[in-house]
């Protein structure tokens, strides 16, 4: 399995970002999917999942960015997203989509900055 995450990059607080994650060497339509994050010197967070069919009641998200982030898929891409709004200054951290909600099957990552 090759996840390969993109989109990150500096922006400033209340604004927005889309992270992308291509996704090959598994059945992707078939899989839950998830984005994680790592801050300095911190551990791996989870912060959403998403069901193989996607779409509403299918998503789930951390307590600290429901209401800003979005997760969707698109299986025919093999693609994942995380539509990041509203960012805040926490929100920096190395983004990785993964397999699994511990992150443990994860891709290189992709840095988001939140910063003025």
């Amino acid at each position: 399995a090759k996840l390969v995450e993109s989109g990150g990059g500096l922006v400033q607080p209340g604004g927005s970002l889309k992270l992308s994650c291509a996704a090959s060497g598994f059945m992707f339509s078939a899989a839950y999917m998830y984005w994680v994050r790592q801050s300095p010197g911190k551990g791996l967070e989870y912060v959403s999942a998403i069901s193989p069919g996607g779409g509403p009641g299918n998503t789930f998200y951390a307590d600290s960015v429901r209401g800003r982030f979005t997760i969707s898929r698109d299986n025919a891409k093999s693609t994942m997203y995380l539509q990041l709004n509203s960012a805040k200054v926490e929100d920096t951290a190395m983004y990785f989509c993964a397999r699994d909600r511990a992150g443990r099957d994860r891709g290189p990552g992709t840095q988001v900055t939140v910063s003025s």
